[in-house]
């Protein structure tokens, strides 16, 4: 698909009534100005497009992000699912999308962004959406992407909010230390709603397992799956670990060391899943 294929798109999803639920544009040679024309399409109140994906397009999204930014600002917005990944989105677009997040008319669910080229100044505006009354995002993928401790800090601002209602956060192979797990720790003693964690493929170790663990024994915390293949962990984490499984209540039903040095001294059990 070209270019010129988004305005008859466009046309199709401005029709009375647009039936299409979903709508997958990924792998193709779209550029910045093909999202440009079908947001006509994408604002009509005859819409009801509730997932899109526009992934591996290969090009930067400057223009297309205001253009989603405005859609998911329409009224009625009905865009639950939104798919970048795999493009040169960087933090300006990200800025930009955060405008259409923070609406009230904005009703997305799920954003995934992994693969974008983000570093660290874009959790800065993703925190304020998750701040935003109300913020209906229950899932976040920002999975490979730099956006090391710094970033996660920024983003926990968001994830501490009485107004985040995020249940799935993932950050796997986003250039983190140990340092990044007491930012996160905190956000798990106040967020009642983060079901899934995905930390895997970074620099964890023991030290940030343990800093981790203090949020899994909180009362509040209602994690069920947390993922920490492939992050630098020996058998002196899964002490930490055994810790936060027996607190009460421990909500873990799946957890993921694979990939690491724990050797037959640090096999924990009272978990249903290690591993897949």
């Amino acid at each position: 698909m070209t270019v010129s294929s988004c305005a008859s798109l466009a046309s199709a999803l401005k029709s009375n009534p647009s039936h299409l639920t979903e709508l997958d544009l990924s792998n193709n040679k779209l550029q910045d100005s093909g999202i440009e024309l079908l947001s006509p399409g994408l604002e009509s109140p005859n819409c009801r497009l509730e997932t899109l994906r526009y992934t591996k397009v290969g090009f930067p999204l400057s223009v297309s992000c205001a253009s989603l930014a405005s859609a998911l600002k329409s009224n009625p917005s009905h865009l639950t699912e939104l798919d970048l990944s795999y493009n040169k989105l960087q933090d300006s677009g990200v800025q930009l999308l955060s405008a259409g997040l923070e609406s009230p008319n904005c009703r997305l669910k799920i954003l995934r962004l992994n693969h974008c080229e983000l570093i660290v100044s874009c959790c800065a505006s993703l925190a304020t959406a998750l701040k935003s009354n109300p913020s209906h995002l229950t899932e976040l993928d920002l999975s490979y992407n730099q956006l090391q401790d710094f970033g996660v800090e920024l983003l926990s601002a968001g994830l501490e909010s009485p107004n985040c209602r995020l249940e799935t956060l993932r950050l796997s192979d986003c250039g983190l230390s140990e340092t990044h797990c007491e930012v996160v720790a905190l956000a798990l003693k106040s967020n009642p709603h983060l079901t899934e964690l995905d930390l895997s493929k970074n620099n964890v170790q023991d030290s940030g397992v343990k800093l981790l663990s203090s949020g899994l024994e909180s009362p509040n915390c209602r994690l069920k799956i947390l993922r920490l293949d492939s992050c630098e962990l020996t058998e002196s984490s899964c002490a930490s670990l055994a810790s936060a499984l027996k607190s009460n209540p421990s909500h873990l039903t799946e957890l993921d060391l694979s990939d690491n040095k724990l050797l037959d001294f640090g096999s924990c059990g009272d978990v249903h899943t290690l591993g897949h």
